[in-house]
């Protein structure tokens, strides 16, 4: 999954001949997954259709500062459009644009959202080759840069004059790439190594029982998808669980025993940077495991049961330079548990989480939590998505680390 998968892109088109690359460059965003809206000037409605680009972008084409809808005048809110974009794309970004640009002149839909833009900006430049060299261009370029927006350097090739050299914008797929790598270079997680381990474990009592639980995993997927959102390597080791996850940062290592997922943890903890044991790992295990299936045969049942092996603790002597985090979920006297717990596993951050909380718990799309640091320092959240809790056990993560 591409790193701009869920983002939100206004892609800018300006007058110059390279404006048709950009139906290609709409088409490579959708597929990574990005949402994406054009906003044209005027003059560049004479090289490639507003329609053409509406079509394969899903969603209307901006020219003008108002839409005319038969009798009504629609506002195109600049600043809504600025707001809602992530990532401000310019491609191509002709000689005239970036002159305006760069001197703050606001003379169209483009360049009033441009200069309400809180985001990244990015922009490809395209026009002849005296143009791109010109001294005045030439500072433009420097300007645009010092005030935190990223060129994305023209390629030399045939220029639409019939001349050689720079100018020509950059492919699409560059352009893309280009945009992903800077993206991944600044991420806070960028270089390190996550393993996580999520949803339950399942113990054979024989070849059709076993026992389990009702963790459904959601949350340790949410912590694999968010570490590797900013920029980690993650190995993501699961018990059975029908939670899905598409990234390219993220390998998927599927286990069924907590016997499994010990050694699986132990296998790659020695390389990572941050373990997070988000699974919910049975306690106990059948002493003896029968070759047949049980018959129903007796009124009563009694099956033996012995300790499996604690993953979190093991982890927590071995433990050098990681960042380890573990969860506690509690059903009575919470805090003195979890602050226990994160003592004797030597954790560096415990997440606290009680089944009495309403919204909270196994087979919920939110979560309630608690995070308690090694000098047991408590952080309280209200109830929110796991998604967001995925995000605010990673800002304290990320704080920590940093600090």
């Amino acid at each position: 999954m591409s790193v701009i998968s869920g983002k939100n892109i206004i892609l800018g088109v300006t007058a110059g001949i390279a404006a048709y690359k950009a139906t290609y460059l709409v088409r490579l965003f959708i597929k990574a997954g990005a949402n994406v809206k054009v906003i044209m000037t005027p003059a560049s409605k004479d090289f490639v259709t507003p329609l053409t680009l509406s079509t394969l972008s899903k969603n209307p084409v901006h020219s003008t500062f108002y839409d005319k809808e038969e009798e009504n005048e629609l506002w195109n809110n600049h600043v809504d459009l600025a707001i809602w974009a992530d990532y401000f794309v310019i491609a191509p970004a002709t000689a005239n644009t970036l002159s305006k640009m760069a001197n703050g002149t606001c003379d169209n839909l483009l360049l009033a959202t441009y200069l309400s833009a809180k985001c990244k900006v990015y922009f490809a430049p395209a026009m002849d080759l005296d143009m791109y060299k010109h001294q005045s261009t030439k500072e433009n370029l420097v300007k645009l840069e010092s005030f935190g927006n990223s060129m994305i350097p023209a390629e030399s090739g045939e220029l639409a004059s019939g001349l050689m050299g720079e100018g020509r914008m950059a492919e699409p797929e560059t352009i893309l790439s280009f945009i992903e790598n800077d993206i991944i270079t600044g991420l806070p997680l960028r270089g390190k190594k996550v393993l996580l381990t999520a949803g339950p474990t399942y113990e054979a009592i024989d070849p059709v029982r076993f026992i389990g639980n009702h963790s459904s995993g959601k949350m340790g997927f949410e912590l694999a998808k968010e570490a590797a959102n900013l920029g980690a390597e993650v190995i993501l080791i699961s018990g059975p669980s029908n939670e899905e996850v598409d990234h390219a940062l993220i390998q998927r290592v599927d286990v069924i025993s907590a016997e499994e997922m010990y050694q699986a943890a132990h296998q790659y903890f020695k390389d990572i940077d941050i373990a997070i044991l988000a699974a919910a790992v049975a306690d106990f295990k059948s002493a003896t495991v029968a070759s047949q299936k049980i018959k129903k045969k007796e009124a009563s049942l009694t099956i033996e049961l012995t300790k499996t092996k604690d993953i979190l603790a093991s982890l927590g002597e071995q433990k050098q330079q990681q960042f380890l985090v573990g969860f506690a979920l509690e059903t009575n006297n919470e805090l003195e548990n979890a602050k226990s717990k994160l003592r004797r596993k030597n954790l560096d951050l415990i997440v606290l989480n009680s089944l009495r909380d309403k919204g909270a718990g196994f087979k919920k799309a939110t979560n309630k939590v608690t995070l308690i640091d090694k000098q047991e320092n408590i952080t309280e959240f209200g109830l929110k998505s796991k998604t967001e809790v995925a995000q605010d056990i990673f800002n304290e993560i990320i704080k920590s680390i940093h600090a």
